[in-house]
């Protein structure tokens, strides 16, 4: 494999899909313009110790339908940093390079090289970190026990547990952008239409009426969809109120946790739903968040 320049990195790097916000498991991480993260929620294994974190250009929070999280940031020069639960070595990224973007699971962290491969570290019980023969891939999301690849062509990659059916997507076309939940997968497509496959126990793969989507985001057990003005839709359980966003405006992010929701305003200001026990949803101080590259 040939290697490039650190410019030629640089300009590559503002081609791969980068997260501002990001809702976990019972905490909310977001990425500020001046590359400083912010995070309010559970904090019990330190997954909201980021204030010391800088040069950020993405951030990602592991979810899970119980249990414990981290967050996973993706520094300026390819490196990665990561806090919070580590039982099953799903922090252990101190020596991750070239990394250009980054999906976190249950107990796992997902590492896109800049020459399409990938890493993977944390709990491989069901096969979801057997992703190292990938290739060409430019995202990938992570769930409870299974991953998804989206490559170049439009294509979309699987491991892991298929107990539901939510690693049937080897004939998916033209996908632009994947998000995994619980036990069920979603895919934007290049016309702005969902297809979503696994568990729909709670509705939450019922998107096959959605478009002009621009972007999707799957929690635990429930689907949200960004549309091309703004609003947003959701699908799937609503017991805490994370599907309640029917009156959200001027969104241009959506990040899904196990039990609430987080949109990003084009005023760099941030909106919440959802469970809020542990305080994941107390955003509504936060300014300056955004992308800066």
């Amino acid at each position: 494999m040939n290697d490039i320049s650190p410019e030629e990195a640089n300009l590559k790097m503002r081609q791969w899909p980068k997260a501002a916000i990001a809702a976990g498991y019972r905490h909310t991480v977001a990425l500020q313009t001046d590359g400083m993260v912010v995070a309010v929620g559970d904090n019990k294994y330190g997954q909201c110790d980021v204030s010391g974190w800088c040069d950020m250009v993405a951030v990602v929070a592991g979810s899970a339908h119980i249990g414990s999280s981290h967050t996973v940031g993706l520094q300026k020069d390819g490196t990665v940093a990561a806090v919070g639960w580590n039982k099953y070595g799903q922090c252990d990224v101190d020596d991750w390079q070239g990394i250009v973007a980054i999906a976190a699971g249950w107990r796992r962290t997902i590492g896109i090289k800049r020459d399409g491969t990938l890493v993977a570290v944390g709990q491989n019980n069901e096969g979801q970190c057997d992703v190292s023969a990938w290739r060409d891939i430019v995202a990938a999301a992570a769930g409870d026990w299974h991953t998804i690849g989206l490559q170049s062509n439009g294509l979309v990659v699987s491991a892991g547990n298929n107990r539901y059916g939510q690693c049937n997507v080897c004939d998916w076309r033209d996908i632009t952008a994947v998000s995994a939940g619980y036990l069920h997968t979603i895919g934007l497509k290049r016309d702005g239409t969902v297809v979503a496959v696994g568990l729909n126990k709670d509705g939450q793969c019922e998107v096959n009426s959605w478009s002009n989507i621009v972007a999707v985001s799957a929690g635990s057990n429930h689907t949200i969809g960004l549309k091309s003005d703004g609003t947003v839709l959701a699908v799937g359980r609503n017991n805490d109120g994370q599907c309640d966003v029917s009156e959200w405006r001027d969104i241009v992010a959506i990040s899904a946790g196990s039990a609430h929701t987080i949109g990003l305003k084009k005023d760099g200001t941030a909106v919440a739903a959802g469970r809020n026990e542990e305080g994941q949803c107390n955003v509504s101080g936060w300014t300056g968040i955004g992308l800066s590259i």
